[in-house]
């Protein structure tokens, strides 16, 4: 089984950016940013979240692709050492 981090922890951070930055357009002008120079924290990392979380999956997704094609191009061990196979 070959699983590549980078889905699932792109998803991950592509949820969690997605999350914060619908709760940082949502409450824009509110009183709970005053302490921050009426800077919106929420949206901003929310979208640098959700950037980096689509990059990690979709370098996933390619380097898995790439991989597939990989196999389909290479024979097997077995088959290139005249079918019959050695140790475990």
């Amino acid at each position: 089984m070959n699983l590549d981090l980078r889905i699932p922890m792109g998803l991950m951070f592509t949820l969690v950016g997605l999350i914060l930055s619908v709760y940082g357009w949502a409450t824009r002008g509110s009183l709970l940013y005053l302490r921050a120079d009426n800077l919106d924290v929420n949206l901003y990392w929310g979208l640098v979240l959700l950037v980096f979380g689509s990059g990690m999956f979709l370098l996933g997704r390619r380097g898995e692709r790439r991989a597939r094609e990989e196999m389909l191009r290479k024979p097997p061990q077995a088959e290139a050492q005249g079918g019959r196979r050695r140790g475990h």
